[in-house]
């Protein structure tokens, strides 16, 4: 359709895999696991359900009737009730007993906390492979030299690795968040009206034991732990907000890489993926703009803007349920996955094809590193007889003349040759160039990322060998 809005989420960023978790399909499908759950439990704790009605509701809970389901809320004005109705038209035998004693939250709230819980699996089986992409790009470059920056000013050199560990120690603190939200996450079971759970009172004659085994058989079921101890009619809309957070964080790591690489970019140091036949402007043929890293920033502003909605959701619930979570809900949390889906994706792609441009990260830096060598050179020369003092403030006027010299007549940094024209340093031209091996100045900056990665990264990747091999592909 090209006369409607089209949410550029689905038709642009996000992948196929994550789409599908939010489509109406899983979330009705769904649905209709939960009403045989229900249905087993409640049969299976002495309830009159026949194995007939349930295998009736197992025949048809993957073919969903959407017609008589739509024309049916048209009438009824309740989503659940009439999935509810379109479920007992193809299940004639077990129209009786479906969502016996529930709420509608019994499906929609399960539900969602499955698709968050299965979403949630699809992000960290992306992370996990930008973790690995980025180990292999970090043990690449770990022992290629190159200036630091604080404050964007040329600083102590580092190496190209080692910056890459930094990106990387932010992706394994969020995969940290993300694995004790997973295994925090409970279904919210069957808890009624005001989570009380006094329909099943009054279904199980009283039996309290019956009444607390129907949510432990209801999550096992579905594959969870099991269910939150208390509630209203609905989870704790914290969880939301829990989820939503651990997602802002990924983003926040996301922002950081994709900003150091535009600034790279910039530089000419680096360059993320530039196609045969793309565009990097309509109007100066020769520009390569970042436009992944680029839009990993917009996406990531987006989803940690999205944080709020949880927030707001949560902090201003009414007791034990009000409805004015729901039309948030079916927005901030699907987008805010599908956003980082994409963003994700992007990530992958970048650090697949990161090119590298060592001649140029070189020049840069020796066009710093004589300033930076100024300690090192001093040493040099107090060791060959000068005095300290006198040529701490000689290496300062000469580092202030060399400055000048660059900024204000824009010529090459000419500090090695205005110390060795000096005679109170005593070393020649020749011994100074010799001593500005930018290796020299890296520190442990190698044999860290080394470290980082036998410690820290390939026991994760071992831990998780069986998620890795995702492709770097990327929408339009």
């Amino acid at each position: 359709m090209t006369d409607r809005y089209q949410s550029p989420l689905s038709e642009r960023y996000a992948s196929k895999e994550m789409q599908y978790i939010f489509s109406p399909d899983k979330k009705f499908k769904t649905w209709r696991k939960l009403w045989i759950a229900l249905a087993e439990a409640e049969k299976e704790l002495g309830l009159p359900i026949t194995d007939e009605q349930i295998e009736e509701l197992k025949e048809f809970q993957d073919d969903i009737n959407y017609d008589v389901a739509r024309q049916r809320e048209k009438e009824v004005r309740h989503d659940v009730m009439s999935h509810v109705y379109a479920y007992g038209v193809q299940c004639p035998k077990a129209k009786g007993i479906i969502h016996l004693g529930a709420t509608s939250c019994y499906v929609g709230d399960n539900t969602d906390i499955i698709v968050m819980t299965e979403a949630l699996l699809l992000v960290r089986k992306k992370l996990i492979n930008v973790i690995s992409e980025l180990a292999k790009f970090a043990d690449s470059y770990k022992e290629l030299p190159t200036l630091a920056f604080t404050h964007f000013q040329p600083a102590q050199p580092t190496t190209v690795g080692k910056r890459a560990t930094l990106w990387l120690h932010d992706l394994t603190m969020d995969l940290e968040d993300l694995d004790y939200l997973v295994d925090s996450i409970r279904l919210l079971g069957s808890k009624g009206t005001t989570g009380t759970q006094a329909s099943f009172l009054e279904l199980f004659d009283g039996d309290m034991d019956r009444v607390r085994k129907v949510d432990a058989m209801i999550a096992e079921k579905m594959g969870f732990k099991g269910c939150y101890p208390v509630s209203g009619q609905t989870y704790s809309r914290k969880v939301d907000s829990r989820v939503v957070n651990v997602l802002a964080g990924i983003a926040q790591s996301a922002h950081k890489f994709s900003n150091d690489i535009r600034l790279l970019q910039h530089l000419k140091e680096v360059e993320e993926p530039f196609e045969k036949s793309q565009i990097g402007s309509s109007a100066m043929a020769y520009k390569r703009n970042p436009m992944r890293s680029e839009r990993i920033a917009s996406l990531s502003n987006y989803v940690m803007a999205d944080v709020m909605n949880p927030m707001l959701v949560s902090s201003t619930q009414w007791f034990e349920r009000t409805l004015d979570d729901s039309a948030n809900k079916r927005l901030s949390v699907p987008e805010g996955f599908l956003a980082i889906d994409g963003i994700l994706d992007l990530y992958l792609n970048v650090v697949d094809g990161l090119v590298v441009y060592p001649k140029v990260i070189e020049k840069h830096m020796m066009a710093e590193l004589p300033f930076m060598a100024t300690e090192n050179i001093m040493m040099d020369a107090v060791k060959a007889g000068g005095d300290r003092q006198e040529l701490h403030e000689r290496i300062r006027e000469l580092s202030m003349e060399a400055g000048k010299n660059v900024k204000v007549n824009g010529l090459d940094n000419n500090l090695l040759e205005l110390i060795a024209a000096d005679p109170s340093f005593n070393l020649s031209l020749e011994e100074l160039k010799k001593s500005m091996d930018p290796k020299k100045y890296v520190g442990c900056a190698p044999a860290q990322v080394t470290i980082y990665l036998d410690e820290v990264i390939r026991p994760l990747l071992k831990d998780n060998q069986e998620l890795l091999g995702m492709t770097a592909e990327i929408n339009v």
